[in-house]
């Protein structure tokens, strides 16, 4: 398995004369695939939210969307599944995919909803189990909950009590050095969107929404395609500047696909930058967007930067590996002219929709409903501009509601964020 790495500019050319000129800069990164390479063995841990609310229907759905995924796991492949509620138990542990009645069995005799919502004690005993079986493998959490993490007490200046999302945030930041993914599944309408989000954007993995019981099944299937594809792991974008050429100082790099996350920043000794990727899939792009400024620079073909991958590959079992040094050139010119590259637009168009939703969801909580309206009326053109015509549709009907002096319901609130990152699932 060999990465591919691409590259480009919003505009290859830059005017010699100008002392600061800004680029966009996207970098494309997926798991290439070779005629004797096999998909890797999953390592597989269900998550799952067993509180009082999800009694009934809700728990049935759940129930059958995790014996689809279990009649998916192949031999070598492994599963463990934990249920929370007030507390977290293990109903299977960690094993690998020998008897899957008996797994189906044990899980549809022990997950039966009571009690309250302690997200946190579940991933922490997910981690735990996920531990157990990475060596060679694909280690993959689904989180799902339709319900708030429990807060810690407090009282005057002093914290009582363990606060869960931060706990949550913790282990997600934990997983991540681990090389484990956590995705997030927010069920119904009562769920925390933000700790959801920051949970799969820390852990690598994607957020989902199962806004009705039924749609339980199609969602753990599109996931589980997603991680059936990946080729390599702990993948790493190394990227070093020349002199005079620096990154943005606000949110400098983002992931516009297949997800649109905002992708922390870390300096290296050498003074180059480490952006953490995750897993990679094969053939399956993952497009990162990088926010560069060029100071004055000489006349002529000029490298502005170099881009490496490092990564694992769990088939080999070989750590660290890297993929040859790529260098980017600008092309710096006396007689400027813009060479506009559309690809790149719609990178860049993508992130927008995300952070002009973002800024309109800031606005509603600061009761700004004028403002907020007018920036997911501005979301939803963008949405058109790439083609997204189901985000521009959610986007406007929200910004309607607000202009006609309604409120945006639950369901409302979490599509808008939902369409923000990524092409909504129907």
């Amino acid at each position: 398995m060999k990465v591919k790495l691409l590259s480009a500019l919003n505009d290859n050319n830059v005017d010699v004369a100008q002392t600061s000129s800004q680029r966009q800069l996207a970098i494309t990164i997926f798991a290439l695939a070779g005629e004797s390479d096999r998909n890797l063995p999953l390592n597989l841990c269900l998550i799952l939210d067993k509180s009082g609310s999800m009694h009934g229907h809700p728990i049935k759905t759940v129930i059958q969307a995790v014996e689809g995924l279990i009649d998916r796991l192949k031999v070598g492949d492994r599963i463990s599944v934990v249920a929370f509620s007030g507390t977290a138990e293990v109903i299977i542990p960690n094993q690998a995919i020998e008897d899957p009645e008996s797994i189906k069995s044990q899980i549809k005799s022990k997950l039966t909803a009571s009690g309250g919502t302690a997200i946190a004690d579940g991933l922490e005993l997910g981690i735990t189990e996920l531990m157990k079986g990475t060596r060679g493998a694909v280690s993959q959490a689904f989180l799902l909950t339709d319900g708030h993490g429990e807060s810690g007490l407090r009282i005057w200046k002093w914290d009582i009590g363990r606060d869960d999302n931060k706990r949550c945030l913790k282990l997600a930041q934990k997983a991540a050095k681990l090389n484990l993914t956590i995705n997030t599944f927010g069920f119904g309408n009562s769920w925390n969107q933000d700790l959801l989000e920051k949970i799969a954007d820390v852990g690598g993995g994607t957020l989902a929404y199962i806004e009705r019981p039924e749609q339980a099944v199609e969602q753990f299937s599109r996931l589980f395609g997603r991680i059936q594809s990946i080729g390599l792991t702990n993948a790493y974008l190394l990227l070093s500047l020349v002199p005079n050429v620096r990154l943005a100082e606000l949110k400098p790099i983002a992931q516009v696909a297949p997800d649109t996350i905002e992708l922390p920043v870390e300096p290296e000794a050498d003074g180059s930058f480490a952006i953490r990727l995750g897993d990679l899939m094969q053939d399956v792009e993952r497009v990162v967007l990088a926010n560069i400024y060029l100071g004055q620079l000489p006349e002529g073909k000029q490298a502005i930067a170099h881009l490496q991958i490092r990564y694992d590959d769990p088939l080999l079992n070989e750590k660290g590996l890297l993929s040859p040094l790529m260098p980017v050139y600008a092309d710096v010119v006396r007689a400027y002219q813009p060479t506009s590259n559309p690809q790149v637009q719609q990178s860049i168009l993508a992130l927008a929709k995300y952070r002009q939703t973002q800024l309109a969801e800031a606005k509603l909580q600061q009761g700004d409903r004028t403002g907020a309206a007018t920036m997911l009326q501005t979301a939803a053109k963008t949405a058109l501009q790439i083609g997204d015509k189901g985000a521009a549709t959610v986007l406007q009907t929200s910004a309607t509601r607000l202009q006609a002096g309604e409120e945006l319901s639950e369901a409302d609130l979490k599509k808008t964020r939902i369409v923000s990152k990524t092409v909504l699932q129907e």
